[in-house]
């Protein structure tokens, strides 16, 4: 079957499905957890009930993770309708409202779903899609990603036809033109690996996917794998033709099984249409790509680790060059980019480098991706040209801040990324201002922060995966990232000296200078960038012993306020786990501050009507235990 056979075949079925009464709903990891699965039981039952025949297409991610689980009810007579959050015990109104009836059921409804074939999805009514530029996420949550048809559908595998048919030197080309820089971190130029592991001596030449997605709150790369797994497949088929390469591997962590599954799905059908394997589409090339699950080491994001760890041994970095375009997998050249940088490469084909460079900004072409986290309004995924400012991504996108709290930092590029204060809201995001303002784009997580925040106790968290993650091999790594940590658990914990500032920054610069790979010579980021923006943080848990988001616990203490204190109550005597709080009934509750361990049930089990349990800071300012006894015997 020629591939002209195969995209009609291909466009036949998805018009038949597409074209009839269907529904979709989210079933990537994030629309599981959600319940997505039991909604999908509950619509198969009630659809028999009512002796309905309408097909239920998974679908991935459509990057609304706030709104899982999504459902969606396409009509060709009538509108498309995204349903937000759905519970199984909303399905019989949906399908008795709008799969059999006319009633769009508009008050379960998020918006309505616009979409051409091969073109992004958007819900107009939001009006975050007019900041967002959808290249690499354009089919997600709209295609089944276990179907191949609907990838071919909707102009899947025609970027690799017209690959084929060039000299593989104008497509490095082509990547040149086009201005993409690897997605992976380091944002290096992604045609000159391309042209060094083609020029390199050796055979064979291999292609590997970093699919080693291990940044805390960051899941760009398995959504794109559990949402459209062709794009990066397809796009390593290219690379694989334009360095000579026989084989491919996607190194994707064991922690992700619905990323594994769906791309090992998608690797057999890529086989059977005849894209993988001997004489792809009939032009004499020879491809085959495997999985190769890693057992989930941060460390193994970098990328000669990751072939360490592929070729059995210790995950940890060596000296460069030899680069792995030269010397990588079994000593071989070994072309290796991120799950993002692959996916970018079909269309920069199909539709030329002029169509990706303009957008961006000069030197950062093109989109990038955020996995937006932490105490934002819509939680997700967002696909935003380059040069996008922080406020746009923040609020126009991410909603803004949940409980309208004051927005405080973002901590962007994983847990080596740098957090920004609010003062640079509107810093563009690209390559060179992030590195300019000591953060990094990183692979794309983005962590934002409120006024409940600490930010010395942000850094460190960071700090503490970092030294934990650390393989060991760099001196300065294994040993300096644990001597900051350290430093940075005395001064949340009261017992900081001033000169301690300066010495983190020094132990910073030497962690830097002294480590092979990316984890070492990025860790300090979260510690100089807090310590350039939140000084005052620092002093003030330094001298004054506060904490003023009230996080830091050793600086904290629980107190009872007398006059709000009911005296019949006995919530928080009865939780309390250490048997801290003294009094009984009619008197006024006190804490024993040197039994207190301030885990805090205290506060969570009085009840709101009275309010009288208070976390303070600092503690030299607290009335005596023994001066609320007195006040309660009054």
């Amino acid at each position: 079957m020629t591939f002209e056979e195969i995209r009609n075949k291909a466009k036949t079925e998805w018009e038949n499905v597409r074209g009839s009464t269907h529904i979709l709903v989210s079933t990537a990891t994030c629309g599981r957890a959600a319940g997505s699965l039991d909604v999908i039981d509950a619509l198969s039952k009630e659809l028999a009930r009512q002796e309905l025949e309408v097909p239920i297409i998974q679908v991935g991610c459509m990057e609304l993770c706030y709104a899982d689980p999504l459902v969606i009810i396409s009509r060709p007579d009538s509108l498309t309708i995204a349903y937000p959050n759905i519970t199984p015990e909303m399905v019989p109104r949906l399908v008795t409202g709008y799969v059999a009836g006319d009633d769009p059921c508009l008050e379960l409804a998020l918006g309505t779903l616009e979409a051409e074939q091969g073109e992004a999805a958007y819900i107009p009514e939001l009006s975050r899609y007019e900041s967002e530029l959808r290249l690499i996420l354009r089919r997600c949550g709209y295609i089944d990603p276990e179907n191949i048809n609907d990838y071919i559908a909707n102009g899947g595998y025609n970027g690799l036809e017209k690959a084929l048919q060039m000299p593989p030197g104008k497509i490095i080309a082509a990547l040149k033109e086009s201005g993409l820089r690897g997605r992976g971190g380091a944002g290096f130029p992604a045609y000159k690996k391309w042209e060094q592991c083609r020029k390199a001596s050796g055979k064979p030449k291999y292609v590997i996917c970093n699919a080693d997605e291990g940044d805390p709150g960051a899941f760009m790369d398995r959504v794109v794998l559990e949402s459209d797994p062709h794009q990066v497949i397809e796009g390593m088929i290219i690379a694989a033709y334009a360095v000579g390469a026989e084989k491919g591997y996607v190194y994707v962590r064991a922690e992700y099984p619905l990323a594994i599954e769906r791309v090992r799905i998608a690797l057999k059908q890529a086989r059977e249409y005849g894209l993988l394997g001997d004489n792809i589409l009939g032009s004499g090339f020879v491809f085959t790509i495997d999985i190769a699950a890693g057992a989930g080491a941060f460390v193994s994001g970098e990328s000669t680790s990751l072939v360490a760890a592929m070729e059995g041994r210790r995950s940890e970095p060596r000296t460069r060059p030899p680069r792995l375009a030269e010397v990588g997998l079994w000593n071989k050249p070994t072309l290796l980019n991120n799950v993002k940088t692959f996916a970018y490469v079909p269309p920069i084909i199909e539709q030329g480098a002029e169509w990706f460079s303009s957008s961006g900004t000069k030197r950062s072409k093109g989109t990038a991706v955020f996995a937006l986290a932490g105490k934002i309004v819509n939680s997700g995924l967002a696909e935003v040209p380059m040069g996008t400012t922080l406020r746009e991504l923040i609020y126009d996108i991410g909603g803004g801040m949940k409980d309208d709290r004051q927005f405080k930092a973002v901590q962007i590029g994983g847990p080596s990324g740098g957090c920004l204060p609010e003062s640079l809201i509107d810093i563009p995001i690209d390559y060179d201002s992030l590195r300019d303002a000591g953060s990094m784009m990183g692979s794309g997580g983005m962590i934002v922060m409120d006024e409940d925040n600490c930010m010395v106790d942000a850094a460190r968290f960071f700090l503490d995966f970092s030294a934990r993650e650390s393989c060991g091999k760099c001196t300065m790594c294994r040993l300096g990232t644990v001597q900051m940590l350290h430093i940075l658990e005395d001064i949340t914990g009261g017992r900081g000296k001033m000169k301690d500032m300066d010495l983190l920054l020094a132990l910073a610069e030497d962690v830097k200078a002294g480590s092979l790979c990316g984890l070492g010579k990025t860790a300090p980021n979260p510690v100089l960038t807090t310590l350039r923006y939140f000084r005052d943080e620092y002093e003030a848990h330094i001298k004054d012993k506060t904490c003023a988001a009230k996080v830091c616990t050793e600086l904290m203490v629980y107190y009872i306020l007398p006059d709000k204190c009911d005296r019949a109550c006995e919530h928080c005597v009865l939780t309390c786990p250490t048997e801290a709080i003294k009094g009984g009934k009619g008197k006024v509750k006190v804490v024993d501050q040197e039994k207190c361990t301030k885990c805090g049930t205290c506060l969570e089990v009085c009840p709101p009507e009275y309010s009288a349990v208070v976390k303070l800071s600092p503690v030299s300012s607290l009335p005596s235990p023994e001066s609320s006894e007195r006040r309660s015997k009054k």
